[in-house]
């Protein structure tokens, strides 16, 4: 059963985090992880995993309106089986089709500004991630 999960919005400077858990059915944002052209500090990433322990990791697969992959698409999808080939944890791909955009409407509406490098919003779209993932599988 699925208790506790991590989720990951991809990105190659920022890789957003959020952690939440299926029993209050909550979700969190996390400090976002930098990145170096899309690659993570793996000891950060081990870190977390190792503070969480989630039964389930997910990553925002960016898709395009029309549901064909991007560029990022195959970037995130490289990160996510390298979390489950390094770590063996479990893995699931989740649709992020409006999740940034669904988050910088929510800094914006806490009357944040749109400097999204001073505000970044990659760790709340990781959380509406993860809240979507909930939505779709009622546990």
């Amino acid at each position: 059963m699925i208790k506790t999960l991590l989720a990951f919005d991809y990105g190659t400077k920022n890789i957003g985090v959020a952690s939440g858990q299926t029993i209050t059915r909550s979700a969190n944002s996390q400090p976002a992880l930098k990145a170096k052209d899309g690659i993570p500090d793996w000891n950060q990433i081990e870190k977390l995993l190792k503070d969480w322990q989630p039964d389930l990791v997910l990553v925002g697969l960016p898709l395009n309106m029309d549901e064909s992959e991007s560029e990022l698409s195959a970037r995130a999808r490289k990160f996510a089986n390298r979390l489950h080939g390094r770590f063996g944890v479990k893995v699931e791909m989740v649709d992020e089709r409006l999740s940034s955009f669904e988050a910088k409407g929510e800094v914006i509406e806490r009357g944040g500004s749109r400097d999204y490098k001073n505000n970044p919003v990659d760790s709340i779209a990781a959380r509406v991630i993860l809240e979507s993932w909930m939505e779709r599988n009622p546990i």
